[in-house]
């Protein structure tokens, strides 16, 4: 199993198993790095826009895989958790730490320099079951008890926060 450079677990043998398409490619199967960002790497960007900003690892006739593109990046953008399914409950103006947390899946070994960032939303129950055990992000568990009382508990507020009180509820209109 992949490992942090501390040494903890990162729950896959293979991050690109869990990838998906990069951020960084547009509708049209097109390069949005070498577009935006020319300057961070002119000979990659040179390179697309010889074959006009064309992304051969999306090309299915193309000899490259994710991994193989130096600028791939890949940031899982549904706001649940991917182990349990726990799904977020932010509150508004408020402290509370989330109840997902961001989960990288890829780190640059010793000497190294992390150019492609993988990562995935875990609950923050199910990170810290992922970093101080085996357990594997792609485990079949239902959400921690803690983590669905959690939840609940936000949800609770946010409703009493939203429900309608009417003037005559709120102040007491005693004539007497």
């Amino acid at each position: 199993m992949k490992e942090t450079p501390s040494g903890t677990p990162v729950g896959v043998d293979d991050p690109y198993d869990h990838a998906g398409v990069c951020d960084r490619l547009t509708d049209e199967g097109k390069c949005r790095y070498a577009f935006e960002y020319p300057e961070h790497d002119p000979e990659f960007a040179r390179e697309r826009r010889e074959e006009d900003l064309r992304c051969p690892a999306a090309d299915p006739d193309g000899d490259w895989n994710w991994e193989d593109c130096p600028h791939y990046r890949c940031r899982n953008r549904h706001r649940e958790c991917i182990r349990c399914g726990l799904e977020e409950r932010r509150m508004a103006h408020s402290d509370e730490r989330p109840l997902l947390e961001e989960h990288h899946l890829s780190y640059a070994g010793e000497g190294e320099t992390l150019s492609h960032e993988i990562t995935v939303y875990l609950c923050r129950w199910c990170h810290a079951k992922v970093h101080k055990s085996w357990a594997r992000i792609d485990d079949d568990v239902n959400p921690d008890p803690e983590a669905i009382a959690e939840k609940e508990g936000r949800r609770s507020r946010e409703q009493s926060e939203a429900s309608f009180e009417s003037a005559a509820e709120r102040f007491d209109l005693d004539d007497g």
